[in-house]
């Protein structure tokens, strides 16, 4: 190589050798999300994942959704209370979000399958929000191993006759970003404005 050849090539290689440094700064510069909710980022110990049924009996994963925020709340559709209200909250958050809500994928998550027939989730879920897709464990190993993952309690309370029970089980709700990272624990009864502001965060 000559001289002036290996003049060239040390110029060449300082000048990339100073983007990737100024890249590299300019990263570190980038200020962290403000989430109003629990950033929970790079935990190892939550689901990253999950095989479930919607109402026509295909299987999604988390890559069906890939290029929208997810976010995943478990219930079930004879519940009296929690249930309905976050479902009505959610519908609140995605008309905050404007046109941006069509880049989010809500996903209501039974832990009452038994019940909560396919027809059933097809009619409950979208009721709220056109949107909005009801997801259900195929037998009761999907579901152990889904509620596992994602440390999510749940438990049949008996009623007065076999089909009138209740189940117990937790209120928050989990969120992916856009590249299917679990980011966010969305806390029970916020109201709708938190949220909103944490899915805007993300996509920013």
């Amino acid at each position: 190589m000559s001289t002036s050849s290996q003049g060239l090539w040390a110029a060449f290689r300082r000048f990339w050798l100073l983007a990737l440094c100024t890249a590299l700064l300019a990263a570190c510069g980038q200020p962290k999300p403000s989430f109003r909710n629990v950033d929970i980022s790079g935990a190892t110990e939550f689901g990253k994942d999950f095989a479930l049924l919607d109402p026509t009996g295909k299987t999604r994963t988390l890559a069906d959704f890939k290029g929208k925020v997810v976010l995943m709340f478990f219930g079930y559709t004879h519940c009296p209370d929690v249930c309905p209200t976050t479902m009505v909250e959610l519908k609140q958050v995605m008309e905050q979000m404007g046109p941006d809500a069509d880049k989010v994928q809500v996903l209501f998550v039974t832990v009452d399958p038994d019940r909560d027939t396919a027809a059933l989730m097809a009619q409950y879920v979208p009721a709220f929000d056109s949107r909005f897709l009801g997801l259900r464990p195929a037998d009761e190993a999907a579901l152990k191993k889904v509620t596992k993952d994602f440390k999510v309690y749940y438990a049949k309370v008996p009623g007065s006759s076999p089909d009138n029970y209740t189940m117990d089980h937790s209120a928050g709700s989990y969120v992916f970003d856009q590249n299917g990272q679990l980011r966010l624990f969305i806390r029970h009864g916020q109201g709708p404005e938190p949220i909103a502001h944490d899915l805007k965060q993300l996509m920013s």
